[in-house]
């Protein structure tokens, strides 16, 4: 019996954080920053389907950077949480502090477990008060650690050059125009130049307290974008990155469809089923021969019924001879 491979909890622990901080790296960054009416996301995402920032009760948002499957199930799971806390008690107990240490829970768990690998996802849990001293931002790594940010975060891709921008031009309390020109600067740069975002690729969205409406979350389309950052000059987009497609093709020439074919799997260049018995490739089916229409055969006309002969009336049956009397002449006529 072979002695089995030894790895220690040291070396372990520090594979799985390398291999869950490799996969955060390889997407886009997240901006969080904290302006006079509320709390600002910023993002450059191509995608208009897939957000990286989205609501999860009325002033707590959530934002994400990673593999989308994963901190899309993070998400629902606490937008569920929320709802359920809420119901069962009262709307005001659902807070950004509570959704953020069950997220560590989760990510915690996660982590030091052997029998999956580690989720690749960092997360921001942002709560909106009613003053910008109340506002809280919950910024949480793959691992279940929890930390309080004031003022911006910056999480995944090349954070570090963005937040190294952000603190050198981070102002606090300003204004919305100011914070989103501040992100998307900070989004752009880079060690090498520094380049303009395309508003068609930016998503961006805010917890605004001044709203009316109980829930202040809310987007900002790229018409609000527009009017916000202005005049900027010649627009410059990233480099397409895998998050992007999604190992999706690119669109093919549109193949004609055989009519003999129901399932359509031999139209174009797409390979005709195997066959679940043999293996063997299979043939596409041929319709059955149908007969060719026939005229109608005309229908004949009623013939009589035959009437049945008249039966002959039966004769007057003879009457043997008495025993002593000579036989008639057969000519003479009978009396």
């Amino acid at each position: 019996m072979s002695t089995p491979f030894y790895v220690s909890p040291e070396q372990l622990m520090k594979d799985r954080a390398d291999f869950a901080r490799k996969g955060i790296a390889r997407g886009r960054s997240v901006v969080v920053i904290q302006y006079a009416d509320g709390i600002l996301f910023v993002s450059e995402n191509p995608s208009q389907a897939l957000h990286k920032v989205s609501e999860i009760y009325d002033r707590i948002a959530f934002a994400a950077v990673g593999r989308y499957n994963e901190f899309e199930n993070l998400r629902i799971a606490g937008v569920r949480l929320a709802d359920m806390r809420g119901y069962a008690y009262d709307r005001r107990d659902v807070t950004g502090r509570g959704l953020a240490n069950a997220y560590a829970q989760t990510l915690g768990s996660i982590f030091s477990s052997g029998g999956e690998k580690p989720y690749e996802v960092e997360i921001f849990v942002a709560e909106v008060g009613d003053s910008p001293a109340d506002d809280q931002v919950y910024r949480l790594t793959y691992d279940g650690q929890v930390a309080d940010e004031h003022g911006f975060a910056v999480m995944g891709g090349a954070a570090d050059v963005v937040a190294g921008h952000l603190r050198e031009h981070y102002v606090e309390g300003a204004t919305l125009q100011e914070a989103v020109q501040l992100a998307v600067a900070a989004l752009g740069h880079s060690e090498a130049d520094d380049r303009v975002i395309p508003t068609r690729d930016l998503e961006v969205a805010a917890l605004e307290r001044t709203r009316p409406q109980p829930r202040k979350f809310v987007r900002l389309r790229e018409s609000r974008l527009v009017e916000l950052l202005g005049e900027r000059g010649p627009e410059q987009g990233d480099t397409p990155q895998p998050e992007d497609t999604g190992g999706a093709n690119g669109p093919t020439a549109p193949v004609v469809d055989d009519p003999a074919d129901p399932t359509d799997q031999v139209s174009g260049t797409t390979p005709p089923l195997e066959d679940p018995v043999t293996g063997e490739p299979g043939q596409p089916p041929v319709a059955p021969p149908v007969a060719p229409p026939t005229s109608p055969s005309p229908q004949p006309s009623p013939q009589p019924s035959p009437q049945p002969a008249p039966t002959p009336e039966p004769s007057d049956p003879v009457q043997p001879p008495a025993p002593g009397t000579p036989p008639a002449d057969p000519g003479t006529p009978r009396p």
